[in-house]
């Protein structure tokens, strides 16, 4: 269970999003986050969850694609002490397959199939990060799609 304020309004915005279809809100809350913690100047945690999250509710893939771009970038900076000190139950290796996922998907909608199978292939490489949980079987289940989608045997 986090610990970090931010990372549990995050998470608030995830549920407007996924579970209960408020994607407007979702955005709205994300938006304001976004502004509270000073854009992409901000914690590099919060920069990656935030902006892999606002991804997912932008209605233009070249604004998804910005998003998932911004989250991409500020991973690398993350390190694991700071994603167990906001109570993560992930490393920082475990937030590459679903960054690369969102990618390709980016790139596959906007037809470069050439990057988007090479972030397919980077979220394979990096799948081992994630355990056989619920969370790990949603990201390797999204990988079987696209990946037959591109053509791509699995």
């Amino acid at each position: 269970m986090t610990t970090d304020p931010t990372m549990t309004r995050i998470g608030q915005g995830v549920e407007l999003h996924h579970h209960q279809g408020r994607r407007d809100a979702a955005r709205d809350l994300f938006a304001q986050i976004w502004d509270d913690i000073g854009g992409e100047r901000g914690d590099p945690l919060h920069v990656c969850v935030l902006a892999h999250s606002m991804a997912d509710v932008q209605d233009d893939v070249h604004q998804e694609l910005m998003w998932d771009l911004r989250a991409l970038a500020a991973a690398g900076l993350v390190t694991d002490e700071r994603v167990a000190q906001a109570g993560v139950p992930l490393s920082v290796a475990g937030l590459y397959p679903s960054l690369h996922l969102n990618l390709s998907e980016c790139y596959r909608k906007l037809g470069d199939f050439g990057r988007a199978r090479e972030h397919l292939r980077q979220a394979r490489a990096e799948i081992g990060a994630l355990g056989d949980d619920e969370y790990g079987q949603l990201i390797r289940g999204g990988l079987e799609r696209l990946a037959e989608q591109l053509g791509e045997a699995t």
